[in-house]
């Protein structure tokens, strides 16, 4: 089975973005910027929720058009709806079943495009199969949580590491399963 994998950058002290959506602060440029896109390459599925999607409007994203065009896009929300939208973008209510049944047919792993509500929704039901942290030398001090909300508990085994000029790290952990 496919695992999800929460690729996502954070600050040092685990936000993924600062007050009031700023993510000024975070590394656009460099090697590990570059190992990020170029790691998007390998996957066709992506799901978020409904805010990191929106997000994506002030960088020119159009409403009900895919973010990442080579992917098949499972946004899960409420009360999103579109006149029209691309076949690649779909819109789903948030479900265990359903995200299980995403996982099943993707043909590649999953990338979790956030938020930090969503990966906190999908860590409580034990549904976040590896974290990817394009760590980032910065303090926020403030900003949306790694895992928004949430009071899951998990422990993780870090895999890999990589280093980048600027001081980025970009660290993979993989869930530990409970025994």
């Amino acid at each position: 089975m496919q695992k999800i994998i929460y690729y996502v950058a954070s600050s040092l002290d685990g936000f993924i973005a600062g007050k009031n959506d700023d993510i000024s602060q975070f590394l656009v440029r460099g090697n590990g910027v570059e190992k990020y896109l170029s790691d998007l390459a390998s996957f066709e599925t992506v799901i978020m929720g409904r805010r990191t999607y929106e997000f994506g409007y002030q960088f020119g994203l159009e409403p009900g058009q895919p973010a990442y065009p080579h992917m098949q896009h499972h946004i899960f929300s409420d009360s999103l709806a579109f006149e029209s939208k691309a076949d690649s973008v779909h819109i789903e209510s948030r479900d265990v079943e359903r995200v299980q049944e995403i996982r099943e047919q993707a043909n590649t792993d999953v990338y979790l495009c956030g938020g930090g509500e969503f990966a906190g929704w999908l860590l409580k039901h034990r549904l976040v199969d590896q974290l990817k942290i394009k760590l980032n030398p910065i303090i926020l001090g403030d900003g949306i949580p790694l895992f928004g909300s949430s009071g899951t508990k998990a422990n993780w085994k870090l895999t890999d590491q990589e280093s980048y000029e600027q001081g980025l790290l970009i660290l993979t952990y993989d869930l530990i399963a409970e025994s």
